[in-house]
């Protein structure tokens, strides 16, 4: 008994540290490229310390090979250090890190460097680094 008391009360002391240090709430808008083509999409779905609502998707600039990952109208559950992953899996083992998350919500835009085989790199992650708490995963599926 004394043992499911422990892993409880770890789990709440483990979950709430994940709260501080919160990322930005103020929503950012940040602007689509009207020209580039939408080549993979996914709907994001709840992880084990985050909820979320919204899309992601990967964006192929119109006048060069340029690739970015758009979230739209994305609202996150808030945390410290949360990250915008591209992952070959639905959990980061072996992902892109394209930087902080910019707010829990709104519409933002990162740059992918290089070129990456989409067809491994198909999850977008919100992942709280400091803690290695997966927050949401959007499977990115081929328009």
């Amino acid at each position: 008994m004394k043992k499911i008391v422990f892993a409880c009360i770890s789990l709440v002391l483990v979950f709430s540290a994940c709260k501080k240090d919160q990322s930005p709430t103020v929503p950012v808008n940040d602007p689509l490229d009207t020209t580039a083509q939408v080549k993979f999409t996914g709907t994001f779905i709840n992880g084990p310390f985050g909820m979320v609502t919204g899309t992601a998707q990967v964006l192929r600039a119109g006048n060069n090979d340029s690739y970015s990952l758009a979230l739209k109208d994305v609202m996150i559950s808030n945390g410290p250090d949360l990250h915008v992953y591209l992952s070959k899996e639905g959990q980061p083992v072996n992902f892109i890190d394209l930087g902080k998350l910019k707010s829990a919500a709104g519409t933002q835009v990162y740059s992918i460097i290089g070129n990456p085989d989409f067809t491994q790199y198909k999850y977008a992650l919100v992942h709280c680094q400091r803690f290695n708490h997966l927050f949401e995963s959007a499977e990115l599926m081929m328009r």
